[in-house]
C-alpha cells in the first residue's frame, strides 16, 4: 500500500530533515516545494523572481503557483508508490486541491511537528543553506557545502525580522490546516522539540500506527 505522507509544521520545525530521512528509507520521493522554489530562484526563472520577492518579504507564495508545482510533480511515475510532501499544503485551499489530486492514490497520512516559538527562532538563526544544492546545516563555522562544495550562507528569509513575520504568517494561514485534517482523523502530532533521532522514532511509530485499520490517528505522540 502506498505511503502518502504530509509533514506540517512551522519554519524550523525539522520537517525537511525528517522528510528526507523517511523518503530515503522508504524509497519514495521527497517533494519539497521550498526546494523547487529555491531552485527557480537560483536559476533566475520568472517563477524564481516572483518567489524570491515574496519569500524575502516573509509571505507565502500564492496558492495557484504552489498547486501547479505539486500537480505537475505528482504526475511523474515515481510517485505511484507514495511520496512525502514537505511544505505543501500550507493553506486549506491547497489542501482541497490536493484532495482532488489524490483520487485513486490511497489515503494521506498527516504529521504536524510541534515546536515552541522561541526554539524555532533559535534554530532558524543558526540555519545555513548551500546556495548551489540547497543542503541545510546548523551554523558551526562551515562555509563550504559537504555535499557539493557550494558556498553556505544565511537564507535571506532566515533573517530574524523575516523569521518572526514568517511564523506569524504560518499561524494565520497554515494553522487552519490543523483543524482541517484533525476533523478527518488524518492528523497525528509529533513533538518536534527533541533530538532528530527521537523525532525520527516518533515518526516511525506514527506511520506504523496510521497504517493499522481501525486505529485512531489523532493520538498525541509527545
Amino acid at each position: 500500500m502506498p505511503v502518502n505522507l504530509i509533514m506540517l509544521g512551522p519554519p524550523g520545525a525539522g520537517k525537511g530533515t525528517q522528510a528526507e530521512r523517511f523518503a530515503r528509507i522508504r524509497g519514495i520521493p521527497k517533494i519539497s516545494t521550498g526546494d523547487i522554489l529555491r531552485e527557480a530562484v537560483t536559476n533566475g526563472t520568472e517563477l524564481g523572481r516572483i518567489a524570491k520577492a515574496t519569500m524575502d518579504a516573509g509571505r507565502l507564495v500564492g496558492d495557484d503557483v504552489m498547486v501547479g508545482i505539486v500537480r505537475e510533480r505528482l504526475l511523474r511515475p515515481d510517485t505511484m508508490a507514495g511520496f512525502v510532501l514537505d511544505g505543501f499544503p500550507r493553506t486549506v485551499a491547497q489542501a482541497e486541491a490536493l484532495d482532488a489530486m489524490m483520487n485513486g492514490r490511497g489515503p494521506l497520512v498527516v504529521l504536524d511537528f510541534a515546536v515552541p516559538p522561541e526554539e524555532l527562532e533559535r534554530r532558524l538563526a543558526q540555519r545555513r543553506v548551500c546556495g548551489k544544492c540547497g543542503w541545510t546545516t546548523a551554523a558551526d563555522g562551515e562555509t563550504v557545502c559537504a555535499k557539493c562544495g557550494g558556498a553556505i550562507g544565511l537564507r535571506s528569509d532566515d533573517a530574524i525580522d523575516v523569521v518572526r513575520k514568517r511564523l506569524q504568517v504560518y499561524e494565520r494561514d497554515t494553522r487552519p490546516l490543523f483543524e482541517y485534517y484533525k476533523s478527518r482523523g488524518a492528523l497525528q502530532i509529533i513533538d518536534g522539540n527533541r533530538s532528530p533521532e527521537e523525532v525520527s522514532a516518533a515518526v516511525d511509530v506514527a506511520i506504523g500506527t496510521s497504517r493499522k485499520p481501525g486505529t485512531d490517528m489523532r493520538s498525541q505522540l509527545r
